[in-house]
């Protein structure tokens, strides 16, 4: 179990890595100045040291940490978490989570719905999506991981379409975390949904930071490919949205194959790493711990 919830937090932060250098690039330009990324290299619209990761990653520990703060009720604490990090004044922040900020006075939800009318409608992003992992690494409750899905999407997100792939997305993680295969967990919890026929063929939308969109994307790189580096360097060298749907394929693909499976070369230049080990084994000991959620 440890080394699927390494292996979980490892995928997603080298995904995030790897295509922290290649967002908001065309294929074309990715090919033209790179030819293909298939190392950490940092650098891109962000300027990344080599093993530097974006907001993915930050807004992940954010989760994270609130999580392990406050098992019971954690979105307080998440929420602290984001402001700490937003007041750190971080290189990357979306838009959606940025206008949530902007309106929060002490209510999460009422800030989200303000975001949500300031942008007219427009709430749909990839940016919780993008940060919920945690709760299905921490929680083994199956009505647990659906409730603080949603919340957590719920305090910057107003769509309802965000929350819905946080939590389709970790359940899909939950079903891999108690034994299930990628490809019949993934399946499983698609069926019923929007992204039924997700995987069968290339999305024909831009892998862009509509979370339709970028579940579709991410959905893609999990069936249609074999090996953690087919994933996240496939995802990377999209380019548009790159950093987080490589994060959110990795998170799912570094649950199947453990920490000890993903390439040294990536995990060993990753600036978090030895932040990312400590995280993993809380998060390990708290889910094999039930009493320590009543701390």
């Amino acid at each position: 179990m440890l080394d699927k919830i390494e292996g979980g937090l490892f995928g997603l932060a080298v995904g995030d890595a790897l295509g922290g250098t290649t967002e908001f690039m065309s294929e074309r330009k990715i090919k033209e100045q790179y030819g293909r990324i298939n190392e950490i290299i940092g650098g891109g619209c962000w300027n990344l040291t080599p093993g530097e990761t974006t907001d993915d990653t930050d807004m992940t520990i954010c989760v994270l940490k609130g999580i392990i703060a406050n098992a019971q009720n954690p979105i307080n604490e998440i929420g602290k978490e984001l402001l700490r990090w937003w007041e750190s004044d971080p290189k990357d922040i979306g838009i959606t989570v940025q206008t949530a900020f902007n309106f929060y006075q002490g209510d999460w939800f009422q800030a989200a719905e303000k975001a949500h009318d300031e942008l007219e409608g427009k709430s749909a992003g990839n940016g919780t999506l993008m940060r919920c992992l945690p709760v299905a690494l921490a929680y083994s409750d199956p009505k647990k991981i659906d409730e603080i899905s949603a919340l957590q999407s719920q305090m910057t997100h107003y769509d309802d379409l965000a929350s819905e792939a946080c939590v389709i997305y970790n359940r899909i993680a939950g079903r891999m975390l108690n034994g299930e295969a990628l490809e019949p967990a993934i399946q499983a919890e698609i069926k019923p949904t929007r992204y039924a026929l997700s995987g069968m063929r290339q999305p024909d939308c831009p892998p862009d930071g509509y979370v339709v969109h970028t579940m579709e994307w991410v959905l893609y790189w999990l069936l249609s490919t074999n090996s953690f580096e087919e994933v996240v360097i496939g995802a990377a060298n999209m380019g548009n949205d790159s950093d987080t749907i490589a994060a959110i394929a990795g998170g799912l693909k570094g649950i199947e194959i453990g920490f000890r499976q993903i390439p040294s070369r990536f995990t060993d230049k990753l600036l978090l790493k030895d932040d990312l080990r400590t995280y993993a084994k809380l998060l390990y000991e708290m889910r094999d711990n039930p009493a320590a959620w009543n701390n």
